[in-house]
């Protein structure tokens, strides 16, 4: 697909708040910007479902390669009934068209009018045994014209609550955004803590990790019309940082080669507990709250049903069961309750 070749005057393009400064030669994506990042995109699946395949050591994924008819293909790999993992997926896409959907325009009306490229991998697993968290990952780049993005993260969201999983979690994650710039896990960790957030339920969904979208080449880190949440005024406070495509796209690969190493280890240590069906129950009903965030506020879910994608690949991140119980509360006192009232709540965990 070639790319959009429009050069709109500056006075032509809608300037708001989210923009970023006009485009020059320093902030022009490279030529093969497109197949490096579907290549990184395609090869983080391949080693992040042969390690899992390797942790399982029974279930295998199944592959579906699907295309799009307005434009773009994609490998959905699916694992079910395993040892460790009663069903998880991991995807990776590249789309293109010539009108991006609502959600992105809404939070970055200057793309409009323009063609689209659009390659990311997500991820969703959904372990078996209550003890061991459940864990999102998803990486994805943009291209509209003369406006690019990187954006993407990766959190966990465990039933019971270990701290020591969740400081290792979020540093082996500090630890790939120091690499490349202090401000970067402060910033993209607050701003996971605001995203991962149930509005409706006034609950976080896990116990976070990192989380950015809209990074450019200039600009602040946190890109959002919020201005006074905890992400938004660290931002203000840490100011405009300037990258280049390259810079970007390193940070990128690091976030996403850090999954392995911050997860593993956890698995390995949680998945021999025993549990009983008290457990298994209050699994099933935490898993219903997962349900209900990526149904109605996942960026990925909203774009991947607005551009017309496969329904099955978008939708495999939902578990393979849950319940819902009306009015629900924990025992007083009991592992169930201290994980919404202790644990879920936004801390630094590093």
């Amino acid at each position: 697909m070639g790319r959009n070749s429009d050069n709109r005057s500056q006075e032509n393009i809608n300037h708001t708040a989210l923009l970023t400064p006009p485009v020059n030669s320093g902030n022009i994506p490279p030529a093969d910007s497109r197949q490096r990042v579907k290549q990184f995109m395609q090869n983080i699946q391949d080693e992040i479902c042969s390690a899992l395949e390797q942790l399982d050591g029974e279930a295998k994924f199944r592959e579906d390669h699907w295309e799009r008819k307005a434009g773009g293909e994609g490998r959905t790999r699916v694992i079910r009934e395993g040892r460790v993992f009663e069903q998880g997926g991991v995807n990776f896409s590249e789309v293109w068209g010539d009108t991006l959907p609502p959600s992105i325009l809404t939070q970055r009306p200057e793309a409009a009018g323009h063609q689209f490229f659009a390659t990311g991998t997500s991820m969703v697993l959904h372990p078996r045994n209550p003890y061991v968290p459940t864990v999102h990952l998803n990486y994805r780049y943009f291209e509209a014209g003369p406006i690019w993005w990187f954006g993407g993260g990766a959190d966990l969201t465990p039933y019971y609550p270990y701290a020591e999983d969740a400081i290792h979690f979020h540093q082996t994650f500090k630890s790939a955004c120091d690499a490349h710039h202090p401000e970067y896990y402060p910033t993209f960790k607050r701003w996971c803590d605001e995203y991962f957030y149930l509005r409706h339920r006034q609950e976080q969904r896990g116990i976070g990790g990192i989380f950015f979208d809209y990074q450019y080449a200039s600009g602040t880190l946190y890109v959002s019309s919020q201005t006074d949440t905890p992400a938004a005024v660290y931002s203000q406070q840490v100011g405009k940082v300037t990258r280049n495509w390259e810079d970007l796209f390193a940070f990128v690969q690091s976030c996403g080669k850090a999954f392995l190493p911050a997860y593993l280890p956890i698995v390995n240590r949680r998945q021999e507990t025993e549990y009983s069906d008290r457990q298994r129950q209050f699994q099933l009903y935490r898993r219903g709250r997962y349900v209900e965030f990526n149904l109605v506020y996942d960026r990925g879910t909203v774009f991947g049903l607005q551009t017309d994608g496969r329904a099955e690949s978008i939708l495999m991140s939902l578990p393979p069961l849950t319940r819902w119980e009306y009015c629900y509360q924990p025992e007083p006192g009991t592992p169930e309750a201290q994980l919404t009232e202790v644990f879920l709540q936004p801390q630094d965990w590093v």
